[in-house]
């Protein structure tokens, strides 16, 4: 007699949410017309399948623990967001907008493995095993050791992967894979959510890590269902403006190393191009004194990085007035905006406000506060900004500029860049260690702030 259990369900293909009925709009994600109907199998194990030596509950104290070797790459920007290298057994996602360099960071990557004497396996369900070669040619790979199969029945797959015993897995894309045994067709809510479960099992029980890359929908979330990031180890987002040639590797969970942590990439002719001076590149086009245009120091994880944020304000001539954020979050600039109408005298009520953050990248310090209220302050009174000044500080609803962590490594990276003065909150503590070329200017308020950026005509030091 057959024991497996059928049903029909209705399953929202952008979150997941499951329902007995078809719903126009999805209640838990507000998408419209995405519930799909799926026939859902559960088959009945037998109890002596339940219970076996791998799930008998351990004391923990009794667990033991062995040291968790990671391979690491010759991309030190991908070991950086990584947490220092690919833990063995990890399962990783990779997502990106079409075009962005999914494919060609991770081809890359396994090409770097190969070359230190791995074998890799890269599986794709996109292209064919002579497109692959084409690029591979194009960026220069020769490709020993590293083992194309063009698949997409996820079975096959595990038949072909136990044959090789390869020491890296790429599989290219999640969307594409299927299981024979499941009823959706691939790229549905229940394939992509059985593959990963099943690929995640695989890589624990082989102790080998496994790379998968995902689409993005028009808003930037992983195409499928939101499950997919709780089940991967590692969630890593391939970003980068559409006519620029910068990428950021930003990633979102790492149940391995911090989530802070950033990798720069130049797209070039031969590929991906690692950017080992970041705060350089972005400034590289930097004009000293701009008007509109302040210099703010971000760090992002461990690494301080300077970025430029522009500003622009015009007069609104129909409606109210608009504010646009580019790079920074919306919500502070309108604070920002606030602050300046309300306590510094710089009356915005009717003016376009636009931000801008220089190179792709996006600021989400509170530190930044300063840097858009000079910006915005400078292209209002057209004011330049002082030369070779970086700015830093987080601006309260009262006016006041809080202090600033981690200052000390903030002023050295400005210094090395050959900037001469910086302006931070009083409340700031004094470096415990002085910086040698660069000097410190205090305010209080952003009021005061304003006075010394754009005109300096007093300067405050940090009280010894």
């Amino acid at each position: 007699m057959d024991k497996s259990k059928a049903k029909t369900v209705f399953v929202c293909q952008q979150c997941g949410k499951e329902s007995l009925k078809w719903l126009g709009r999805c209640p838990s994600c507000q998408e419209w017309n995405s519930f799909i109907e799926t026939v859902v199998t559960a088959p009945s194990s037998p109890a002596a399948q339940l219970y076996s030596a791998k799930n008998t509950p351990q004391e923990l104290s009794q667990v033991k623990t062995e040291a968790s070797p990671r391979l690491v790459f010759p991309l030190f920007e991908l070991n950086r967001v990584l947490g220092g290298g690919l833990v063995l057994g990890s399962l990783v996602l990779v997502g990106g907008d079409p075009g962005i360099g999914k494919s060609t960071l991770l081809l890359q990557a396994s090409s770097a493995v190969a070359e230190e004497g791995g074998t890799v396996a890269y599986i794709s369900g996109e292209e064919s095993p002579q497109q692959i070669k084409l690029r591979s040619g194009r960026l220069g790979i020769r490709g020993d050791s590293l083992y194309i199969l063009s698949e997409t029945n996820l079975e096959i797959i595990f038949g072909r992967l136990g044959e090789l015993s390869p020491n890296l897995v790429v599989i290219d894309s999640i969307q594409t894979v299927y299981l024979e045994d499941l009823t959706g067709a691939p790229g549905s809510i229940s394939q992509i959510r059985e593959c990963t479960l099943r690929l995640m099992r695989w890589a624990k029980q082989a102790s080998i890590p496994v790379l998968i890359t995902g689409h993005v929908t028009k808003d930037g979330a992983i195409a499928g269902p939101r499950v997919l990031e709780h089940i991967v180890d590692v969630v890593l987002y391939l970003e980068g403006e559409t006519f620029s040639s910068y990428r950021i590797l930003r990633s979102a969970k790492n149940r391995f190393g911090s989530t802070n942590e950033v990798g720069v990439f130049e797209m070039s002719g031969s590929g991906l191009v690692e950017v080992t001076n970041p705060s350089e590149t972005f400034l590289a086009s930097h004009c000293n004194g701009a008007i509109g245009s302040a210099v703010v120091s971000t760090l992002e994880g461990s690494r301080p990085l300077l970025v430029e944020i522009q500003a622009l304000t015009t007069p609104a001539s129909f409606g109210p007035p608009r504010r646009i954020a580019n790079g920074v979050d919306f919500g502070r600039l309108l604070l920002v905006a606030a602050v300046l109408t309300r306590r510094a005298g710089v009356n915005l009520s009717n003016q376009d406000i636009m931000a801008n953050v220089i190179g792709g990248m996006r600021v989400g310090e509170p530190v930044a506060d300063l840097g858009i209220a000079l910006a915005v302050a400078s292209s209002f009174r057209d004011a330049q900004i002082a030369r070779g000044l970086v700015v830093l500080g987080e601006i309260g609803l009262s006016g006041e500029l809080r202090a600033v962590p981690q200052l000390e490594r903030r002023i050295a990276e400005a210094a090395r860049l050959g900037f001469k003065h910086c302006l931070v909150p009083a409340a700031s503590s004094k470096p415990s260690s002085n910086v040698e070329g660069i000097e410190l200017l205090a305010a209080s308020t952003v009021a005061e702030a304003l006075h010394l950026g754009l005109t300096r005509s007093t300067k405050k030091r940090i009280a010894e």
